[in-house]
């Protein structure tokens, strides 16, 4: 690739409104990860709308499955697609499209009503919402090296980290709040009824209207780059050939620069365990530590809160000394935290090393992607972010089934725990035979 191409591809865009329009997109996309998809409606999907369900199958095994079949085709189209909105020059379009598409699935849940023949319709739009989501991660990631420079790559992507942290623990409350909290047939502040879950369906087209104000900012700050040139047979290939030309630059980079490709599965590994975390953090809270389950709504802001202040922190720290150090002392606090909660008890403990298991979590998480943007060749940070989902995809059965395996062997929920460290150790193993991203 040609040194012009190079500029055009790194540092084009670095004023501080560029870099806050790029993080307004992750402020926004809290509307679907944590309320759609994580602690409401999903929530109202399974115990509400399909808790009459007729059948041995339960609403909770339908919508793990929908789940699971959407990440098959995330794993599938996402390395594609990053790679031809990368030929196209078609990144800033490709986010807006699907993040517009995104938006329609969560107003369309407004119409799933309490009632089991609704649940499909839920189903079908959370399952497509959620391939949505994710593809439009790829461009919206790609777009990092626009947003900043070798120098600060890490305090722009720990910014953006931190404010999908923060905006999740302002919709999360709003939503509580103003919807949810109380008893009887009207619920929250705006006392909207409950009769066939119109409380819960305002908070839907509540989640739709954040996502879609939020991620404004974005479009009309950060420039659209002009296609490098560098690879004319992707910006034409059609799907088909879209993966011959993936399988062709795959053998190239195992060829030229293994530790891409290394750094892919490790990442692969404790981003599983990270993700782990969240998933499981609550079901401990309550069955393992005594946490009152009112209370665990508020030990979730507190989670995020700390999680998104260590994610800004940690960003200066990947400046000056690497993603690769940050990601590796983050995990090894995790264990250590993770392992005295294997043997202390009581709501307090839970709450201390919960907490300081929380503030690592978004150092890792954000460092992941500066690590990945450093490796990526420039011109090709939206094949790498494809790939960088897929991997992810990949391996996401790990921490849930060595948490339940765990469970099952020590017949206990604690035990879980020691599933969960074994997925971060794998994947701080994993890492430290890495080679770290050249400094610049």
């Amino acid at each position: 690739m040609s040194a012009q191409a190079n500029a055009a591809v790194v540092g084009v865009a670095t004023t501080r409104k560029q870099v806050f329009a790029w993080g307004i997109w992750d402020w926004g996309s809290a509307a679907f990860n944590a309320v759609i998809l994580t602690f409401v409606f999903s929530v109202y999907l399974t115990d509400a709308v399909g808790d009459d369900l007729p059948g041995s199958i339960s609403a909770t095994s339908w919508f793990s499955w929908s789940i699971g079949l959407a990440g098959v085709f995330i794993a599938v189209l996402a390395p594609i697609s990053g790679q031809r909105f990368d030929a196209q020059g078609r990144r800033k379009r490709s986010l807006g499209i699907l993040t517009g598409l995104t938006v329609l699935s969560m107003v369309g849940l407004f119409f799933v009503k309490d009632d089991y023949h609704y649940l499909w319709l839920g189903l079908v739009l959370l399952a497509f919402g959620s391939i949505l989501f994710e593809l439009a991660s790829v461009p919206y990631n790609s777009m990092l090296r626009q947003v900043s420079t070798p120098q600060n790559i890490g305090r722009v992507s720990g910014f953006g980290w931190s404010m999908g942290y923060f905006g999740g623990i302002v919709l999360l409350l709003i939503c509580y709040f103003g919807f949810i909290t109380g008893d009887g047939d009207t619920r929250g502040l705006f006392g909207l009824t409950t009769d066939g879950g119109l409380n819960i369906r305002f908070v839907a087209l509540l989640a739709a209207v954040w996502f879609a104000v939020s991620a404004i900012p974005v479009f009309l700050a950060v420039p659209e780059l002009p296609p490098t040139g560098a690879d004319p047979d992707a910006a034409k290939a059609g799907i088909a050939e879209s993966y011959k030309v993936l399988f062709r630059d795959l053998r190239e980079l195992w060829s030229v620069d293994r530790r891409s490709v290394y750094f892919l599965a490790a990442s692969a590994l404790f981003r599983d365990g990270l993700a782990g975390v969240f998933t499981f953090g609550a079901v401990l809270a309550v069955s393992v530590y005594g946490i009152g389950t009112a209370d665990v709504l508020l030990f979730g802001v507190a989670a995020n809160v700390v999680a998104g202040l260590g994610a800004i922190s940690a960003g200066r720290f990947d400046d000056r000394v690497g993603p690769k150090t940050v990601i590796v002392l983050s995990l090894a606090s995790m264990i250590f935290a993770g392992v005295v909660l294997l043997f202390v008890s009581g709501p307090l403990m839970f709450w201390v090393f919960g907490l300081v298991l929380c503030l690592f979590v978004g150092p890792a998480q954000s460092s992941s992607r500066t690590y990945l943007a450093r490796l990526a060749p420039p011109g090709r940070e939206g094949q790498f972010f494809g790939l960088y989902a897929t991997t992810g995809r990949a391996v996401s059965f790990l921490a849930p089934t060595l948490f339940g395996l765990f469970v099952w062997l020590f017949d206990s929920d604690r035990a879980g725990i020691g599933g969960l460290l074994v997925v971060l150790a794998l994947g701080l193993g994993a890492l430290l035979a890495v080679k770290a991203p050249d400094k610049v």
